[in-house]
């Protein structure tokens, strides 16, 4: 039996879903720029309007990152004014952040964006619905795939 032909790279999933994830944070660029965010900042503080007041831990776990890639985020975050951090008198060991006033303005600022980046997919809003919900079936089963 024939070994099957060699895999070319645009018939690789992986290509797809990187050249994917970086066309959209290229599209978010111009439009956080004006609100001094980078795309993971962004991300951020999505968090935190979604729910003020979360432990490093819970951001860390909400965004699925390690701290290590979280900290410098909300250190330059609070360097620009937009959130604070405060150890939590109940457990030392737990860091509180939270947003600034600024940082909860910026919110309306920013409400344009979600609806410029669907624009600019040119998806429908059920198209729009369906993708996400198919990516974050894939990212939930690839979690909880065993590992390879």
């Amino acid at each position: 039996m024939a070994a099957p032909p060699p895999l070319t790279l645009d018939e690789a999933l992986c290509f797809a879903l990187y050249s994917a994830s970086r066309a959209v944070t290229t599209l978010y660029r111009p439009l956080l720029d004006p609100l001094g965010l980078t795309y993971p900042q962004y991300l951020v503080m999505l968090a935190l309007w979604e729910r003020d007041a979360r432990t490093v831990r819970e951001l860390a776990d909400a965004l699925q990152l390690d701290y290590g890639t979280l900290s410098p985020l909300l250190k330059r975050l609070e360097a620009t004014g937009l959130v604070e951090r405060h150890r939590r008198p109940e457990d030392e060991r737990s860091v509180l952040v939270q947003l600034t006033a600024a940082g909860q303005a910026l919110r309306e600022s920013a409400a344009c964006v979600p609806d410029r980046v669907a624009t600019a997919m040119g998806l429908t809003p059920g198209d729009f619905e369906r993708l996400r919900g198919t990516l974050q079936d894939l990212a939930r089963a690839v979690r909880e795939a065993p590992a390879a």
